[in-house]
C-alpha cells in the first residue's frame, strides 16, 4: 500500500485569533469541549469560508431531510473510512 501525505495549511491558532476570525471560531467551537475542529481551522485565512462552511454543516446534519441525524452521520463515517480520512 502507498505512502499517504497529510496536506499542511497553513492556519491561525484558537488563542492567536482575534476580529472576525475570533467571532467566526467562537461561533463553531464544539460545545463539548470548546474546541474549533481542524477542519474549521482550515478557513481560518478567510473567515468568512468558515462561517460559511459552518452553515453548509449544519444545514446537511440538521436541516429538514428524509435522513435521520444518525442516518446522515452514518453516511459520513462510511465516506470517512471509504477515504481513508485520518480524522
Amino acid at each position: 500500500m502507498p505512502r499517504r501525505t497529510i496536506a499542511w495549511i497553513e492556519t491561525v491558532p484558537e488563542e492567536r485569533a482575534n476580529g472576525e476570525l475570533k467571532r467566526a471560531y467562537r461561533r463553531s467551537a464544539d460545545p463539548a469541549s470548546g474546541n474549533v475542529d481542524h477542519i474549521m481551522q482550515i478557513h481560518s485565512l478567510n473567515p468568512a469560508s468558515l462561517v460559511d462552511h459552518l452553515h453548509l454543516y449544519q444545514t446537511l446534519m440538521r436541516g429538514d431531510s428524509p435522513l435521520s441525524r444518525i442516518q446522515r452521520e452514518m453516511i459520513g463515517v462510511v465516506v470517512s473510512a471509504i477515504n481513508s480520512c485520518q480524522y
